[in-house]
């Protein structure tokens, strides 16, 4: 090889190897991948499943009840929008339910009330039913409820014949309707212990017959005389022929009523025949803030109260009673009544039974119930578990209001009975 050509292979061999030494180093060869990656380690979180429930009940848009029955509508939207508000319940598999309602107008007529809760149960497949207001329109509801597997929250509906005909998935929210006026008499033996005639008079519907019944027997047994025991008719607006009866009688006080429109028409009625009785406690209208609107045929009367804004109850599960009155007030522009209350409760049983349950399924949901044991701003919440009575409230008491006129001579309410939860004295007698 001449020189020439050995200095050129020289060269180029040299200069091969200054460019390999230059290149860039390839990255080492990965390792296999395990046949099957850890889910941690490679699954994105899945997102929370939400689900939306549908809750079904009729309300009285329309019809004699439509008063009591609104307001009850109310508070149960009041509720539904607050826990959608606050991003649902969540259960222990990490759904998160909200809610929706679905309801009719049943007029006040408890036969359009079972055809309305057999279309919520079956077309419309509402998950959990709430009772219509009445105790007779819940009655109607209660058996369409059980036909079709539906827990029912009644509300509004304080008559225990319902819960005595062997169902299992109807609970109470009121306390019963035998308590409903026994506190009244209860309070009249502290105002005037010699006084012993009574006339009951009542509307002639399920819930006040039952009351009026239940007041009856617990007078006689306390040793009251009952001169008159007498029922009118619902829709009633002209109450002479009673207070008729009623003079005739000459009883000392008068107990009864029914509903919110026939209750202020009789107290009104009362007032304008100046009739001659000391005490009156009437059911369901006196304590309506609306009452007042009778001006002076309110002052002194007496009404059984399932709860009332002044009722101090420290609750452990739900708002306290200010904040339930501050959210109701600024939703709807006024005082809420019981029957709000009621409403509002009937959403927050419901909502401790599915967080205790932390499930939609129908037996831990009931398991829940059975076992509820909760103190709230309505007061204390229980139910009897016994096949004689299933699903009738046993925690909640009543409380009794009067109107009375205040320094300025406002007609206002205050909570008269029990004496430990009174605001002040009763008026006594009634003017």
């Amino acid at each position: 090889m001449n020189r020439s050509v050995f200095h050129l292979a020289t060269f180029l061999l040299l200069l091969s190897l200054v460019l390999a030494a230059c290149a860039p180093q390839a990255e080492p060869a990965a390792p296999e991948p395990p046949t099957e990656a850890p889910a941690a380690a490679t699954a994105a979180p899945a997102a929370a499943e939400e689900k939306t429930v549908t809750i079904g009940f009729t309300a009285s848009l329309t019809g004699s009840l439509n008063v009591e029955s609104t307001r009850q509508n109310n508070a149960l939207k009041l509720w539904m929008d607050q826990v959608n508000g606050a991003g649902g319940i969540t259960l222990t598999d990490g759904t998160i339910v909200k809610f929706q309602s679905k309801f009719y107008d049943d007029e006040s007529n408890k036969d359009r009330v079972q055809e309305l809760y057999t279309k919520l149960a079956t077309e419309d497949n509402a998950d959990f039913l709430i009772s219509p207001y009445s105790s007779g329109l819940a009655d109607a509801a209660a058996v369409i409820a059980e036909q079709y597997g539906k827990i029912m929250i009644t509300t509004g509906a304080a008559s225990e014949g319902t819960y005595r005909k062997g169902y299992t998935l109807v609970y109470q929210t009121y306390t019963p309707a035998g308590k409903y006026l026994t506190g009244a008499i209860d309070l009249l033996a502290t105002l005037n212990p010699d006084l012993k005639r009574l006339a009951i008079v009542h509307e002639n519907d399920k819930f006040s017959t039952d009351v009026s019944t239940a007041a009856q027997e617990y007078a006689l047994s306390k040793g009251y005389e009952v001169v008159l025991f007498e029922g009118y008719d619902t829709g009633t607006t002209d109450f002479a022929p009673i207070i008729n009866k009623i003079e005739a009688a000459a009883p000392e006080a008068v107990l009864g009523g029914g509903h919110f429109a026939d209750g202020q028409q009789f107290a009104k009625a009362m007032f304008e025949k100046q009739l001659a009785v000391s005490f009156v406690s009437l059911l369901v209208a006196p304590p309506e803030p609306s009452f007042s609107e009778i001006g002076d045929a309110a002052l002194g009367i007496v009404g059984p109260s399932q709860w009332e804004p002044l009722a101090a109850f420290t609750p452990d599960y739900g708002p306290t009673g200010a904040e339930f009155d501050e959210a109701y007030t600024a939703a709807y522009g006024e005082e809420p009544s019981y029957h709000a209350a009621g409403g509002y409760m009937a959403g927050l049983i419901l909502q401790n039974a599915i967080e205790t349950a932390g499930s939609l399924e129908i037996d831990a949901l009931k398991a829940a119930l059975d076992g509820m044991d909760i103190h709230t701003f309505f007061g204390h919440i229980t139910f009897d578990t016994s096949a004689e009575q299933h699903g009738l409230q046993t925690g909640h008491e009543m409380v009794y209001i009067q109107w009375q006129k205040d320094a300025s001579g406002a007609l206002v309410k205050q909570v008269v009975w029990p004496a430990d939860g009174k605001t002040a004295d009763a008026t006594y007698p009634l003017r």
